[in-house]
């Protein structure tokens, strides 16, 4: 997959656009804030390509993107006349990193770029240490730091010298100390302390799932190989990554916002709790049902020779009105048999006002395409990291300005740039500690499992039909059947008689080279039902609810519409181009050229969680209530950040 920047090329990009963005070092005004890429984005396309370099785990980087944008911030702000730091000369969670301030008879911008920058690569240094791509993380940032012409050796980190590099040293210091109390468990590899699984691991290369107990808890996954969406290969059963993350340290959550659940001693904290999601069992067991059947039904929308074709362009998506508030109006905000949600599109492009262009393509590609594109960001930077790589976009785009929300002065390059990060990082580390207290807590299981183990019960519809069961799927017809004799999967005697079959994505045993191979779509088995993932993969190891991709993207794209002051990209769209047969990883394909593309950040977020449900990650429950409390965290974590900016 290609990327904004190509990650073999991240630090000769840096150097590039140290020499070509700007004028020469020599010639700029250092007074000014004038070096556009700014040192800030340098850091953070450094961040971004270590992060793709280290194990896929979205909560560790949420925090990694925060802390050290946050640092840099910081680094930032204790030279500037308004702004307040946020954990330099203050006490956060119990925390203390005191500065005995001494003033400094030098350029502030200077200072900012040089206290950036040690506080930046001292903190990269100590996070990454043990990531399996450490050589070349320590690689890129020691070549960054001598691209800006300063000294690794430098480890003074007494600010009272005058030094920036000092300055820098310290705040990182102080950065690396506060997460080793901070509630991650960083000092013991982020492990868990307390969560068990309560149900035995579901092993997807034999069919069904008859070994589990509880249709409403989570399973591990247990493989022949097991390789993360980074491309790591992890040689023991993964276990829940996470569960207990919602103790540590927010940004801006709110103690108001707190629910404490004990389970064996331990205490979750749960923010924003949206309560229990539909289980197998009681007054929702319907909906439990029809959530996961959908998944099933949408994973036939996989094959781009049914000749389906779907207009991807702003003129029929996005511009949804509301997200529906109770699970009953599910049914009516997700098409079940055609795919999509409740759009409505744009009549124009509010800058340009002109209609937007339709772009029709098999909806099969289209489908493909937005489950690999949205799983891990385009290289791997996990779903915080990726709105990063989109925020970066955002702020290369010839139309548009630095101006905080949408008004006043435009800032300088590295005064933009520390903002949003210091936000946009604020949201996604609050996102990550929401939505992963919800998974600990609620432990929900995810399709795979679910699918799997309903049909293995049979079919829920008619009890009088055979192999019925009130734990059984419904039966959908053209989607989700009952195999009879005759049937070309009955079995050489009948043996499959009885059992359920769905029309759905074949699956990973029909791809026998991905570059040239593709499953199609079929009659199968359920036992043998698989997400649209690699095999080596196949689902996330932690729970579904609620959805990690919708609550990041939803937090971000509400973080972004009030950096920006719009609710639109720059020049009212953005896009990423897809070339046919050059984009997809699990088997062949694309067909067809096509350009994903989104009016506003909101249409991108949206697009995102659906992505979840066609890959056969998430149902709808996991879905709508991700969307609802990341767009409250988007929103609190800007405010909190403008209150900094604003030295109050």
């Amino acid at each position: 997959m290609k990327s904004v920047l190509a990650k073999t090329a991240v630090l000769a990009a840096a150097v590039a656009l140290l020499t070509v963005g700007c004028t020469d070092g020599s010639n700029v005004s250092q007074s000014e804030d004038q070096r556009d890429p700014s040192v800030a984005r340098l850091w953070n396309e450094v961040l971004l390509e270590a992060i793709r370099n280290d194990f896929a785990r979205p909560t560790v980087h949420a925090r990694n993107l925060f802390h050290i944008s946050a640092a840099m911030y910081d680094a930032w702000a204790v030279f500037d006349v308004t702004a307040g730091t946020f954990l330099l000369d203050k006490q956060v969670g119990g925390y203390s990193c005191p500065l005995d301030y001494v003033a400094y008879n030098r350029d502030f911008v200077a200072a900012q770029e040089e206290a950036i920058s040690f506080a930046a690569y001292r903190l990269i240094t100590h996070r990454f240490a043990a990531a399996p791509g450490s050589v070349t993380i320590q690689s890129n940032a020691d070549a960054l730091m001598q691209t800006l012409g300063y000294d690794i050796t430098d480890v003074s980190a007494n600010p009272r010298a005058g030094s920036a590099a000092a300055m820098g040293n310290y705040i990182a210091s102080c950065y690396i100390g506060f997460g080793m109390q901070d509630g991650a468990n960083e000092a013991n590899g982020y492990g868990n302390v307390a969560y068990q699984p309560v149900n035995p691991p579901i092993e997807p290369e034999l069919p069904g799932n008859p070994d589990i107990v509880d249709l409403d808890r989570w399973q591990q996954i247990s493989l022949t190989l097991f390789i993360d969406q980074a491309g790591n290969p992890v040689s023991t059963l993964p276990e829940f990554l996470s569960p207990e993350w919602g103790q540590v340290e927010p940004f801006a959550l709110s103690s108001n916002d707190l629910v404490v659940y004990q389970r064996g001693g331990f205490d979750y904290y749960v923010y924003y709790d949206p309560g229990m999601p539909p289980l197998s069992a009681g007054p929702l067991a319907d909906n439990y049902k029809w959530g996961f059947a959908l998944v099933s039904a949408w994973s036939s929308h996989l094959d781009p020779t049914d000749g389906v074709m779907v207009d991807i362009s702003p003129a029929s998506l996005g511009n949804i009105a509301a997200l529906p508030t109770d699970i009953a109006d599910y049914p009516n905000f997700y098409d079940f048999f055609n795919g999509g949600d409740a759009s409505t599109g744009y009549t124009t492009n509010p800058v340009t006002g002109a209609p937007y262009a339709p772009q029709l393509v098999p909806r099969g590609d289209y489908t493909r395409v937005l489950a690999e594109f949205w799983a891990d960001g385009p290289d791997s930077e996990t779903p915080p990291g990726h709105w990063f790589v989109i925020l970066n976009s955002v702020q290369d785009h010839p139309l548009f300005e630095r101006r905080m929300e949408g008004s006043g002065q435009e800032l300088g390059p590295l005064e933009w740039d520390v903002k949003a990060y210091f936000a946009l990082g604020g949201a996604m580390h609050d996102s990550a500690i929401a939505a992963w207290g919800i998974k600990g807590w609620y432990d929900y299981l995810r399709p795979l499992s679910a699918v799997r183990a309903m049909a293995g019960r049979g079919q829920s519809s008619d009890p009088n039909q055979p192999a019925y069961s009130v734990d059984g799927l419904p039966l959908v017809a053209g989607y989700i059947e009952l195999v009879e004799q005759g049937d070309p999967l009955a079995g050489a005697n009948d043996e499959n008689v009885g059992k359920i079959k769905l029309y759905a994505w074949r699956g990973p045993d029909y791809i026998a080279n991905p570059q040239t191979d593709q499953a199609g779509v079929g009659w199968i088995l359920a036992e043998n039902w698989w997400p649209y993932q690699r095999p080596t993969f196949v689902t996330p190891p932690f729970a579904g609810y609620v959805s990690g991709h919708s609550t990041f993207s939803r937090a971000a794209a509400e973080t972004l519409t009030a950096l920006t002051g719009d609710p639109f990209f720059p020049g009212g769209m953005s896009g990423f181009e897809i070339l046919a047969n050059d984009f997809l990883e699990f088997e062949e394909g694309p067909s067809v050229d096509m350009t994903l593309q989104w009016a506003t950040y909101r249409d991108a977020s949206d697009q995102t969680s659906l992505s979840r449900v066609w890959g056969g990650i998430h149902p709808p429950a996991d879905d709508i209530p991700g969307r609802i409390i990341g767009e409250q965290i988007g929103l609190d974590a800007f405010a909190l950040a403008r209150r900094y900016f604003s030295g109050n």
